[in-house]
């Protein structure tokens, strides 16, 4: 039972409808819970939503990225340019092939990759890999300046892999994000706009990492061949049939979802305004915005200390919250690498201020504004 006047709040709610439900169950009662006919129906309108010629579905959205750096041959004598505030798996993929990685900061406003860092990494190493590639993530579904994006790619000729896993649905200047470089992906755990339970898709408008993925993800079986015979080294990275059955049920009310969360994103912004704390700015060139998680970031001298005080006091109020990101550079494989603290300036001191509160499609007006109230409370308890 909740404490008078306390509220129990979580972090995430995945959306789950009566129609989700019946399609699972039809999945189960047919009695093929693999390689069915969900499986391409969930690809097919994916492909279609973003508007790319195919769509690879597999097990996760690392495993997605895995298979992209894979098609295109990525290995131990290139370079993977990747923002270091991002999930791990964004950077990780590149060591799964043995290959290596340089990490960009990122600017304070989207905080998304800083286009003239970018530049700068990229100058510095021109010349010393096979190829260059830039692992290009829409960080919590606010896509990247994409032209000045593609130009700084093009001068230098860097390879596009992008990572939208958190932005399904979001558009640049009236483009879905996920087509701007050689394949895009895209990951449906229940924390984004649409789940799958667990999950990940590929989109391409490429012939062939359409073919080498698709072939990879099932154990490297080429189009057509019989269950043991392989023409490639691959994986287990299949999407299981109930989740492809989810995904394509929740695709279809896609837009609703991503209204709604917008309406959620608004009513926090109004609530937080006046409070010294930073809420989330969105772009001019964004023309729709498809918000993966709310992340504010309390107002300076707050480090990471006073943010774990912040957070320590709001799940003490029955409110769920966390940090993101941890600097992925500042993580011990990367350490490892040689990177440490004071590389990475920005990305430093914004991740060491970075809440994500409750945010989620159904989330009601009510406990926003009692999110609000604590985390108001909190910056005044904390930071003076």
């Amino acid at each position: 039972m909740e404490e008078k006047g306390k509220k129990t709040v979580p972090l995430s709610n995945p959306q789950i409808s009566e129609g989700d439900i019946e399609v699972v169950v039809e999945v189960l009662k047919s009695g093929r819970l693999s390689i069915g006919k969900y499986t391409r129906m969930f690809e097919e309108s994916i492909a279609s939503y973003v508007g790319t010629k195919y769509a690879v579905a597999v097990s996760s959205g690392t495993s997605a990225l895995h298979l992209i750096i894979k098609a295109l041959g990525f290995g131990k004598d290139d370079l993977l340019i990747v923002p270091s505030f991002t999930f791990v798996a964004s950077a990780n993929v590149a060591l799964y092939e043995g290959g290596n990685v340089e990490f960009v900061d990122i600017e304070p406003e989207t905080m998304n990759m800083d286009m003239e860092h970018f530049e700068q990494v990229v100058e510095k190493n021109a010349g010393k890999y096979r190829s260059m590639f830039l692992m290009a993530v829409d960080v919590f579904g606010h896509p990247l300046d994409w032209d000045s994006v593609v130009n700084v790619c093009e001068k230098y000729d860097v390879k596009i892999i992008e990572d939208s896993c958190e932005a399904l649905g979001s558009e640049y200047k009236g483009k879905k994000v996920g087509t701007f470089g050689l394949a895009g992906a895209f990951a449906f755990y229940p924390n984004k706009q649409i789940t799958t339970g667990e999950g990940g898709i590929i989109v391409t408008d490429s012939d062939e990492i359409f073919k080498l993925s698709a072939a990879m993800r099932n154990q490297g079986r080429g189009e057509g061949q019989g269950w043991l015979s392989h023409d490639y080294i691959g994986y287990n990275y299949r999407i299981d049939e109930m989740s492809a059955a989810l995904g394509w049920s929740q695709m279809k009310r896609i837009d609703t979802i991503i209204d709604k969360r917008n309406t959620v994103a608004k009513r926090y912004e109004e609530l937080l305004k006046d409070s010294g704390i930073e809420t989330p700015k969105v772009m001019d060139y964004v023309t729709k915005m498809s918000w993966f998680v709310y992340v504010v970031r309390l107002p300076k001298p707050a480090n990471k200390s006073i943010r774990d005080n912040v957070m320590k006091y709001l799940e003490e109020n029955g409110i769920q919250c966390r940090n993101y990101f941890s600097p992925v550079h500042l993580q011990r494989p990367y350490r490892e690498l040689g990177w440490s603290e004071g590389t990475l300036s920005v990305t430093e001191d914004i991740s060491g201020r970075t809440i994500a509160i409750p945010f989620y499609t159904d989330l009601e007006k009510e406990d926003q504004e009692y999110v609000a109230n604590h985390l108001r409370k909190a910056v005044e308890i904390f930071i003076k």
